[in-house]
Protein backbone atom coordinates (compact mmCIF):
# COMPACT_ATOMS: atom_id res chain seq x y z
CA UNK A 1 0.00 0.00 0.00
CA UNK A 2 1.24 3.45 -0.75
CA UNK A 3 1.68 5.51 2.59
CA UNK A 4 0.19 8.93 2.62
CA UNK A 5 2.41 12.26 2.68
CA UNK A 6 4.17 12.14 5.83
CA UNK A 7 2.82 15.98 6.80
CA UNK A 8 -0.98 14.65 6.05
CA UNK A 9 -0.11 12.40 9.36
CA UNK A 10 1.67 15.06 10.85
CA UNK A 11 -1.26 17.77 10.00
CA UNK A 12 -3.61 14.90 11.55
CA UNK A 13 -1.74 13.73 14.96
CA UNK A 14 -2.22 17.35 15.70
CA UNK A 15 -5.73 17.95 15.08
CA UNK A 16 -6.80 14.72 16.65
CA UNK A 17 -4.64 15.40 19.65
CA UNK A 18 -6.16 18.70 20.16
CA UNK A 19 -9.30 17.80 18.64
CA UNK A 20 -9.58 21.19 16.86
CA UNK A 21 -8.18 22.44 13.87
CA UNK A 22 -7.71 26.13 14.93
CA UNK A 23 -5.44 24.41 17.75
CA UNK A 24 -3.18 22.37 15.93
CA UNK A 25 -3.08 24.92 13.06
CA UNK A 26 -1.54 27.67 15.92
CA UNK A 27 0.45 24.39 16.99
CA UNK A 28 2.02 23.96 13.81
CA UNK A 29 2.56 27.75 12.92
CA UNK A 30 -0.02 27.39 10.15
CA UNK A 31 -3.49 28.71 9.08
CA UNK A 32 -7.43 27.02 9.62
CA UNK A 33 -7.23 26.54 5.77
CA UNK A 34 -4.13 24.81 5.29
CA UNK A 35 -4.99 21.85 8.31
CA UNK A 36 -8.21 21.56 6.79
CA UNK A 37 -6.87 20.81 3.84
CA UNK A 38 -4.58 18.26 4.70
CA UNK A 39 -6.88 16.55 6.57
CA UNK A 40 -8.68 16.34 3.86
CA UNK A 41 -6.05 15.13 1.51
CA UNK A 42 -5.39 12.43 3.94
CA UNK A 43 -8.58 11.06 4.52
CA UNK A 44 -8.94 10.91 0.32
CA UNK A 45 -5.40 8.91 0.70
CA UNK A 46 -7.06 6.59 2.56
CA UNK A 47 -10.53 6.84 1.31
CA UNK A 48 -12.10 6.81 4.76
CA UNK A 49 -13.43 9.78 6.84
CA UNK A 50 -11.14 10.45 10.15
CA UNK A 51 -13.43 13.35 11.32
CA UNK A 52 -17.11 14.32 11.79
CA UNK A 53 -17.62 17.64 10.98
CA UNK A 54 -20.98 19.09 13.49
CA UNK A 55 -22.26 21.50 16.07
CA UNK A 56 -19.08 23.58 14.74
CA UNK A 57 -16.69 21.07 15.98
CA UNK A 58 -14.56 17.96 15.11
CA UNK A 59 -14.80 14.52 16.35
CA UNK A 60 -13.06 11.30 15.69
CA UNK A 61 -14.05 8.33 13.78
CA UNK A 62 -13.30 5.13 14.57
CA UNK A 63 -10.99 4.65 12.58
CA UNK A 64 -9.49 8.32 13.37
CA UNK A 65 -9.19 7.29 16.72
CA UNK A 66 -7.36 3.98 15.45
CA UNK A 67 -5.14 5.98 13.14
CA UNK A 68 -4.45 8.60 15.69
CA UNK A 69 -2.91 5.43 18.09
CA UNK A 70 -0.74 4.89 14.85
CA UNK A 71 0.42 8.24 14.15
CA UNK A 72 1.18 8.87 18.18
CA UNK A 73 3.05 6.02 18.30
CA UNK A 74 5.14 6.68 15.42
CA UNK A 75 6.26 10.20 16.11
CA UNK A 76 7.01 9.50 19.65
CA UNK A 77 9.40 6.38 18.42
CA UNK A 78 10.70 8.93 15.83
CA UNK A 79 11.08 11.92 18.61
CA UNK A 80 12.77 9.43 21.19
CA UNK A 81 15.09 8.35 18.31
CA UNK A 82 16.12 11.91 17.25
CA UNK A 83 17.17 12.46 20.42
CA UNK A 84 19.30 9.36 20.53
CA UNK A 85 21.13 10.23 17.12
CA UNK A 86 21.43 13.95 18.99
CA UNK A 87 23.12 12.86 22.01
CA UNK A 88 26.99 13.70 21.75
CA UNK A 89 29.25 10.73 22.03
CA UNK A 90 30.68 10.62 25.32
CA UNK A 91 34.74 11.72 24.47
CA UNK A 92 33.24 14.44 21.93
CA UNK A 93 34.08 18.17 23.28
CA UNK A 94 31.99 20.83 25.25
CA UNK A 95 32.08 23.53 22.68
CA UNK A 96 31.28 26.67 24.91
CA UNK A 97 31.18 30.45 23.73
CA UNK A 98 32.01 32.75 25.99
CA UNK A 99 32.34 36.47 26.20
CA UNK A 100 35.74 37.03 26.18
CA UNK A 101 36.59 39.26 29.09
CA UNK A 102 35.08 36.84 31.47
CA UNK A 103 37.12 34.04 29.88
CA UNK A 104 40.15 35.76 29.88
CA UNK A 105 40.06 36.93 33.30
CA UNK A 106 37.94 34.66 35.47
CA UNK A 107 36.86 31.42 33.35
CA UNK A 108 40.67 30.23 31.94
CA UNK A 109 42.51 30.25 34.95
CA UNK A 110 40.01 28.09 36.71
CA UNK A 111 39.61 25.37 33.89
CA UNK A 112 42.42 23.28 34.48
CA UNK A 113 40.68 22.37 37.80
CA UNK A 114 37.54 21.66 35.99
CA UNK A 115 39.77 19.19 33.59
CA UNK A 116 41.33 17.45 36.42
CA UNK A 117 38.32 17.00 38.27
CA UNK A 118 36.55 15.64 35.07
CA UNK A 119 39.19 14.14 32.73
CA UNK A 120 37.05 12.92 30.42
CA UNK A 121 35.29 15.91 29.02
CA UNK A 122 37.56 18.33 27.12
CA UNK A 123 36.35 22.07 26.82
CA UNK A 124 36.94 24.04 23.77
CA UNK A 125 36.48 27.68 24.28
CA UNK A 126 35.24 29.88 21.64
CA UNK A 127 35.22 33.76 22.77
CA UNK A 128 32.22 35.73 21.44
CA UNK A 129 29.45 37.51 23.38
CA UNK A 130 25.71 38.47 22.49
CA UNK A 131 22.76 36.22 20.48
CA UNK A 132 24.76 33.28 18.80
CA UNK A 133 23.23 30.59 16.52
CA UNK A 134 24.26 27.38 18.33
CA UNK A 135 24.11 25.26 14.94
CA UNK A 136 25.86 27.65 12.62
CA UNK A 137 28.57 28.17 15.31
CA UNK A 138 28.83 24.75 16.14
CA UNK A 139 28.45 25.61 19.99
CA UNK A 140 27.28 22.92 22.12
CA UNK A 141 26.51 25.77 25.72
CA UNK A 142 27.21 29.82 25.85
CA UNK A 143 28.01 31.39 29.17
CA UNK A 144 26.14 34.98 28.97
CA UNK A 145 25.03 37.89 30.92
CA UNK A 146 21.41 39.13 29.99
CA UNK A 147 22.10 42.33 29.30
CA UNK A 148 20.46 41.00 25.80
CA UNK A 149 16.90 39.19 24.56
CA UNK A 150 17.86 35.18 23.89
CA UNK A 151 15.57 32.96 21.88
CA UNK A 152 12.52 31.75 23.92
CA UNK A 153 13.65 27.91 22.67
CA UNK A 154 16.77 28.23 24.69
CA UNK A 155 16.99 26.89 27.27
CA UNK A 156 18.88 29.17 30.14
CA UNK A 157 20.52 28.11 33.44
CA UNK A 158 21.30 30.71 35.98
CA UNK A 159 24.75 30.69 37.25
CA UNK A 160 25.14 33.35 39.40
CA UNK A 161 24.13 37.67 39.75
CA UNK A 162 26.36 40.01 38.74
CA UNK A 163 27.87 42.23 41.19
CA UNK A 164 30.10 45.72 40.53
CA UNK A 165 32.37 47.65 41.81
CA UNK A 166 34.77 50.54 41.84
CA UNK A 167 38.52 48.81 41.17
CA UNK A 168 41.81 51.02 40.75
CA UNK A 169 45.53 50.39 41.39
CA UNK A 170 46.22 49.82 45.19
CA UNK A 171 47.68 52.63 47.00
CA UNK A 172 46.18 55.18 44.47
CA UNK A 173 43.11 56.48 46.37
CA UNK A 174 43.44 58.24 49.95
CA UNK A 175 41.03 57.91 53.21
CA UNK A 176 38.70 59.32 51.47
CA UNK A 177 37.84 57.03 48.73
CA UNK A 178 34.48 56.99 47.34
CA UNK A 179 33.51 60.44 48.32
CA UNK A 180 36.67 62.62 46.86
CA UNK A 181 38.09 60.02 44.65
CA UNK A 182 41.38 62.00 45.17
CA UNK A 183 40.67 63.82 41.50
CA UNK A 184 40.69 60.39 39.73
CA UNK A 185 38.79 60.22 36.54
CA UNK A 186 36.35 57.48 35.92
CA UNK A 187 37.07 55.08 33.26
CA UNK A 188 33.95 53.97 30.98
CA UNK A 189 33.62 51.19 28.51
CA UNK A 190 31.56 51.11 25.38
CA UNK A 191 30.66 47.63 25.96
CA UNK A 192 29.25 48.64 29.14
CA UNK A 193 28.00 52.25 28.93
CA UNK A 194 25.52 52.35 32.35
CA UNK A 195 27.92 50.23 34.28
CA UNK A 196 28.89 53.43 36.66
CA UNK A 197 25.48 54.68 36.71
CA UNK A 198 24.07 51.74 37.37
CA UNK A 199 26.66 50.77 40.64
CA UNK A 200 25.56 54.43 41.68
CA UNK A 201 21.66 53.48 42.19
CA UNK A 202 22.73 50.18 43.56
CA UNK A 203 25.07 51.36 46.03
CA UNK A 204 23.76 54.98 47.08
CA UNK A 205 27.31 56.11 46.41
CA UNK A 206 28.36 59.08 44.07
CA UNK A 207 30.80 58.48 40.92
CA UNK A 208 34.40 60.76 40.87
CA UNK A 209 33.39 63.60 39.40
CA UNK A 210 35.75 63.57 36.60
CA UNK A 211 35.05 61.72 33.22
CA UNK A 212 38.00 59.54 32.09
CA UNK A 213 38.22 58.04 29.00
CA UNK A 214 35.89 55.63 27.48
CA UNK A 215 37.52 52.01 26.45
CA UNK A 216 36.42 49.99 23.19
CA UNK A 217 35.90 46.47 25.96
CA UNK A 218 34.82 46.23 29.24
CA UNK A 219 38.68 44.33 29.45
CA UNK A 220 40.87 47.51 28.59
CA UNK A 221 38.78 49.90 30.98
CA UNK A 222 39.71 46.84 33.71
CA UNK A 223 43.73 46.94 32.49
CA UNK A 224 43.41 50.70 32.55
CA UNK A 225 42.42 50.86 35.87
CA UNK A 226 45.51 48.56 36.89
CA UNK A 227 47.93 50.59 35.45
CA UNK A 228 47.06 53.47 37.20
CA UNK A 229 45.09 55.45 34.88
CA UNK A 230 41.75 55.57 36.74
CA UNK A 231 38.68 53.79 38.34
CA UNK A 232 36.86 51.56 36.85
CA UNK A 233 33.97 49.92 37.16
CA UNK A 234 34.71 46.18 37.60
CA UNK A 235 32.98 42.68 37.92
CA UNK A 236 33.61 41.11 40.82
CA UNK A 237 33.57 38.08 38.81
CA UNK A 238 36.47 39.16 36.67
CA UNK A 239 38.02 41.08 39.51
CA UNK A 240 38.56 38.88 42.21
CA UNK A 241 41.79 37.63 41.39
CA UNK A 242 43.67 40.61 40.90
CA UNK A 243 41.64 42.35 43.67
CA UNK A 244 43.39 38.99 45.85
CA UNK A 245 46.86 39.40 44.24
CA UNK A 246 46.59 43.39 45.15
CA UNK A 247 47.10 43.96 41.38
CA UNK A 248 43.83 45.99 41.73
CA UNK A 249 41.68 47.23 44.69
CA UNK A 250 37.90 47.57 45.36
CA UNK A 251 37.71 50.37 47.81
CA UNK A 252 34.21 50.46 48.02
CA UNK A 253 33.39 47.02 47.54
CA UNK A 254 30.63 45.16 45.33
CA UNK A 255 26.82 45.91 44.33
CA UNK A 256 24.78 43.93 42.86
CA UNK A 257 23.92 45.53 39.23
CA UNK A 258 20.43 43.46 38.66
CA UNK A 259 21.36 41.09 35.69
CA UNK A 260 22.78 37.63 35.91
CA UNK A 261 25.28 35.28 34.06
CA UNK A 262 23.03 32.19 32.21
CA UNK A 263 24.51 28.70 30.61
CA UNK A 264 22.30 28.77 27.28
CA UNK A 265 21.74 25.90 25.35
CA UNK A 266 20.05 24.53 22.60
CA UNK A 267 18.92 21.83 24.68
CA UNK A 268 18.15 21.11 28.28
CA UNK A 269 21.85 20.96 30.07
CA UNK A 270 20.49 17.55 31.72
CA UNK A 271 20.44 15.78 28.80
CA UNK A 272 23.79 16.24 28.14
CA UNK A 273 26.57 14.99 31.08
CA UNK A 274 28.94 16.72 29.62
CA UNK A 275 27.02 19.82 29.76
CA UNK A 276 25.54 19.19 33.20
CA UNK A 277 28.32 18.92 34.83
CA UNK A 278 30.46 21.84 33.36
CA UNK A 279 27.14 23.67 34.74
CA UNK A 280 27.46 22.21 38.29
CA UNK A 281 31.28 22.89 38.52
CA UNK A 282 30.46 26.72 37.11
CA UNK A 283 27.81 27.59 39.59
CA UNK A 284 30.30 26.21 42.18
CA UNK A 285 32.98 28.28 40.75
CA UNK A 286 30.86 31.74 40.64
CA UNK A 287 29.99 31.66 44.08
CA UNK A 288 33.28 30.85 45.64
CA UNK A 289 34.77 33.83 44.10
CA UNK A 290 31.82 35.91 44.86
CA UNK A 291 32.53 35.04 48.29
CA UNK A 292 35.78 35.70 47.60
CA UNK A 293 35.52 38.95 46.41
CA UNK A 294 33.44 40.28 49.04
CA UNK A 295 36.40 38.90 51.65
CA UNK A 296 39.18 40.85 49.85
CA UNK A 297 36.94 44.13 50.11
CA UNK A 298 34.92 46.45 51.80
CA UNK A 299 31.57 43.97 52.26
CA UNK A 300 28.69 44.29 49.46
CA UNK A 301 25.82 46.28 50.95
CA UNK A 302 23.99 43.21 52.54
CA UNK A 303 20.37 45.13 52.89
CA UNK A 304 20.95 44.02 48.90
CA UNK A 305 22.21 40.23 49.61
CA UNK A 306 19.62 39.31 51.14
Amino acid sequence: MKLPPLNTLRVFDAAARHQAFGKAAEALHVTHGAVSRQIRLLEESLGMALFERRNRGVFLTDQGRQLHDLTRALFEQLASGLAKLRQPAADAPLVLSCEPTIAMMWLIPRLPDFQRAHPGVQVHLYAAGGPLDFAAQGVDVALRRNDFEWEAAMHAERVCEEWTGPVCRPGLLGAAAGDVWDGLPALGSATRPRAWRQWSQASGRKPPKRTGPVYEHFYLSLQAAAAGLGVAIGSALMACDAVRDRRLAAPCGFARDGSAYFLLSPRPCAEDPRAAAFLGWLRREAAASLRDAAATGPAPDQSSAS
